[in-house]
């Protein structure tokens, strides 16, 4: 078996797992157990229009140079990278909260626009236009970029997942804003504890933030970025590598 992607809903993530031909979707909800003992990383391939999974031997993971899909939206200032300009749909620009105070602005499709948080892991969010098109919220998004990160990685993500938002950098950041809408989610993790970053697939699952999966075994709870996990040829059973211990557990 292989594990070759994931479907991070926010509100149903999934890991999907390919037997050869098949892929299965399994949830990620909070006390489902996960049993994957890693093996060898390779490319991830390709899953088709049938939702069968098209299997590829390439070292690169998790995909290669032939199954890696790069969406040029996500490089546009403004400037349409495309032959032709077709993202006339209505868009929001948001300004997303990770606690303590990192403030990343963003867009994406007004009709998507929890979905995409959800997605990302943000704690808080603002929305702060609406503009017509996706070229205008681009220019809106490289303006404000100026200002604010447009981009968070994981150990940023990581170290949000048991921290609370600093609410006077919050208020501060949207004072320069007509605010629209608010957020405030609740990832139902109830961490008191930062968790031991690593790249294993069992345990208890705590709940997922974004793509974070946090999962406790052995008396610890880890944080999975589970892109990491795309790609790994899996066998049912616990992982038998030594991970590192919170010092909670020797409690």
């Amino acid at each position: 078996m292989q594990l070759v992607g994931y479907e991070p809903s926010g509100r149903g993530s999934m890991l999907l797992v390919s037997d050869g031909d098949a892929v299965e979707g399994r949830p990620l909800e909070a006390g489902a157990e996960l049993g994957y003992a890693l093996g060898e990383r390779h490319c991830a391939g390709t899953i088709d229009d049938d939702g069968g999974h098209v299997d590829c031997d390439r070292p690169s993971a998790p995909y290669c140079e032939f199954h890696t899909s790069t969406w040029v939206c996500a490089r546009c200032t403004g400037t349409c990278l495309k032959d032709e300009m077709d993202c006339y749909e209505e868009h929001a620009v948001y300004v997303a909260a990770f606690a303590p105070d990192t403030f990343k602005v963003g867009v994406t499709k007004s009709r998507r626009l929890e979905t995409r948080l959800r997605e990302q892991g943000a704690d808080r969010a603002a929305h702060i236009h609406t503009v017509s098109n996706g070229r205008i919220a681009r220019e809106l998004e490289a303006e404000i970029a100026e200002r604010l990160v447009d981009r968070v990685r994981t150990p940023t993500k990581v170290a949000s997942l048991a921290a609370t938002v600093d609410e006077s950098a919050w208020d501060d950041v949207l004072t320069e804003f007509d605010v629209i809408d608010r957020f405030d989610f609740d990832y139902g993790l109830g961490l008191e504890a930062q968790p031991v970053p690593e790249t294993i697939a069992s345990g208890t699952v705590v709940g997922v933030k974004g793509r974070l999966l946090v999962l406790e075994t052995g008396g610890t709870t880890y944080a999975v970025d589970i892109r990491d996990l795309v790609g790994y040829d899996v066998t049912v059973g616990e992982t038998n590598r030594n991970l590192q211990s919170s010092l909670g557990s020797f409690g």
